[in-house]
C-alpha cells in the first residue's frame, strides 16, 4: 500500500482501491486484522497509518483501526491517487518471446515476475515491459494492456499477449469457450494413486483468508473449474504431473490438487512449504528443506499453450522447456526416490 500524509477527503474525492464485504459469519473483529486478512503485502503498520490518515471507511464513514467489522459492513480502502493498474509505466524489461508476429506474441514468464501491477507489485511487472516494448496495445476488460490471460507470480511459463483488438477479442473466446491448450507441469506432495484423473469443483475465495481460493463441492459458490491431471513419474513422497486445465479459475491447479491431497511442492499459502509426506529422519528433513532452497516458489510451470490464431485460423502450439529451479528439485527427487528404493 502507498500511504501519504493527506488530510482527510470526503468519499467522492478519493479512489476506491479495494471494497470487501465482510461475510454473514464475520465475528467481530478489528478492521485492521480484518484488512491483513484480505490485503497481500499489506502490513498492519501500513494498514492502521491507512486508518490515522482517513482511508478506511466503513458503510460510507471513516473509522479508526479498532473499529470492530461486523457481518455485512463493506469496507473500502480509498485514497486521491487511482489504482496503480490505472498508471502504468514503461520499463525497459527484457522479455524471453518465443514467438511474435503482427497479431500476438508468446512469452515465456520467468517465476518471480508479476503479470500486471497491484498492490506492492507497482513496478517491474510484465505489463511494464510491455508498454515499453510494444505501441499501442489493446485493452481488455479490466484496462490491462494486451493480456488475455494471467498466470501467478511465482509460477512461470507461457502467456499469449494479444497486440490488436481483434486478437483480443479473437482469442479472449478461445479461453472463455474452453477451446485452448493449456497443460501445467507440477511437483505435489504424496504418491497420486491414479495414473489419470480429473478434480471437479467449483472455485471461489476462501472467506477466512481472501488471499485464498478453496473448493466449494457442492457448487453453492466460485466458479466451475475442471482440471485434467496425468502422473509423469512417481518419487514417493512427491509425484511429478502434468495438468490440463479446462478452465482458467484463479490458482485452479493449486486449489484442486490441495482439495485432493496432494498440495504442490513449496506452495507457501496453501501449506506446501511444509514437510507433508515422509519421514521424522533428521537427515529427510534436511534433504526437503534443500530441495526448498533450490526450488523457492510453488513447483508449477505452464509448459504447453494452444490456440486457433485470430487471422490465420491455423492452431498453434508452443512447448517450452521445464525451468532450471524446477529440473534440479526434480533432478534431487529422483536421486533421492532411487537411493531409497526398497
Amino acid at each position: 500500500m502507498d500511504f501519504e500524509d493527506n488530510q482527510e477527503l470526503s468519499q467522492d474525492e478519493l479512489f476506491e482501491h479495494y471494497r470487501f464485504v465482510a461475510s454473514k459469519g464475520q465475528e467481530p473483529l478489528r478492521v485492521d486484522k480484518f484488512l491483513m486478512n484480505f490485503i497481500e503485502y499489506a502490513t498492519r503498520n501500513k494498514i492502521q497509518q491507512a486508518a490515522k490518515q482517513g482511508h478506511i471507511w466503513v458503510n460510507g464513514t471513516t473509522v479508526k483501526q479498532n473499529y470492530k467489522v461486523k457481518a455485512g459492513d463493506e469496507v473500502k480502502v480509498m485514497f486521491e491517487h487511482p489504482p496503480y493498474e490505472f498508471l502504468l509505466t514503461p520499463e525497459n524489461i527484457p522479455l524471453d518471446i518465443v514467438y511474435e508476429d503482427d497479431s500476438l506474441l508468446v512469452v515465456n514468464k520467468p517465476a518471480g515476475m508479476v503479470v500486471h501491477p497491484g498492490h506492492g507489485n507497482y513496478s517491474g511487472t510484465l505489463i511494464n515491459a510491455l508498454v515499453y516494448h510494444f505501441e499501442n496495445l489493446p485493452n481488455n476488460s479490466s484496462e490491462r494492456p494486451g493480456l488475455v490471460h494471467r498466470i501467478d507470480k511465482d509460477t512461470s511459463g507461457l502467456l499469449v499477449i494479444a497486440k490488436t483488438e481483434g486478437a483480443m477479442t479473437h482469442l479472449a473466446q478461445q479461453f472463455f469457450d474452453k477451446s485452448s491448450e493449456r497443460e501445467y507441469v507440477a511437483l505435489v506432495w504424496g504418491n497420486v494413486e491414479e495414473n489419470e484423473g480429473t478434480v471437479e469443483g467449483h472455485i471461489g475465495r476462501n472467506p477466512k483468508n481472501r488471499l485464498q481460493m478453496m473448493v466449494y463441492p457442492n457448487g453453492d459458490d466460485g466458479k466451475e473449474a475442471v482440471t485434467h491431471y496425468k502422473v509423469l513419474e512417481r518419487f514417493g513422497y512427491v509425484t511429478l504431473i502434468s495438468c490440463r486445465l479446462e478452465t482458467g479459475r484463479t490458482h485452479q491447479i493449486r486449489v484442486h490438487m490441495k482439495y485432493i491431497g496432494h498440495t504442490l511442492f513449496n506452495d507457501e499459502r496453501y501449506g506446501g512449504e511444509k514437510i507433508l509426506k515422509g519421514t521424522t529422519f533428521t537427515k529427510y528433513k534436511q534433504f526437503v528443506e534443500n530441495a526448498f532452497k533450490v526450488l523457492p516458489r510453488q513447483a508449477l510451470h505452464a509448459k504447453t499453450l494452444g490456440f486457433e490464431h485470430p487471422v490465420t485460423g491455423e492452431f498453434m502450439r508452443f512447448n517450452t522447456e521445464l525451468p532450471e529451479d524446477m529440473v534440479n528439485c526434480i533432478e534431487k527427487w529422483r536421486g533421492y526416490a532411487k537411493h531409497h528404493e526398497s
